[in-house]
């Protein structure tokens, strides 16, 4: 049985193609949330290095600059950054879906205690991301 897509939103403090650099290089993206070889090209393949979770393998699969960007994560995830502009500043949402309560993870544990467990991890990273744009 599918299970809700993680969907969060924040509204920052910043122009729309500042943060379109924060989450669409793979520089803006280490330095938020995880050391990476992306590119914004649709059909790259990369890694995203999970630390203690080694190298997980992501690939590309919507690029609309500055507006929205998807990569799949592993075997079953899908990464959606949605940005609009609201004057100076930048309405971001973040969509993790492919949460399935039959499915486990590359690491034999259960979507439905994993989901919970990166719903709180995004909010976290979230705020980084925040403090990493306006700070």
């Amino acid at each position: 049985m599918m299970l809700p897509n993680i969907c969060q939103t924040a509204v920052l403090q910043a122009p729309i193609q500042k943060v379109w650099e924060a989450v669409a290089t793979s520089e803006g993206l280490a330095a938020w949330f995880m050391p990476n070889d992306f590119q914004p090209v649709v059909g790259h393949s990369f890694h995203l290095n999970a630390g203690p979770f080694g190298m997980s393998p992501c690939q590309v699969t919507e690029v609309d600059p500055p507006h929205r960007l998807s990569f799949r994560w592993g075997k079953d995830w899908t990464i959606t950054f949605e940005l609009k502009e609201k004057g100076e500043q930048t309405e971001f949402t973040l969509i993790h879906s492919g949460w399935d309560s039959e499915q486990v993870t590359e690491f034999g544990e259960a979507h439905t205690v994993v989901r919970d467990r990166m719903d709180q991890g995004w909010k976290k990273l979230i705020q980084s991301l925040g403090a990493y744009i306006e700070g």
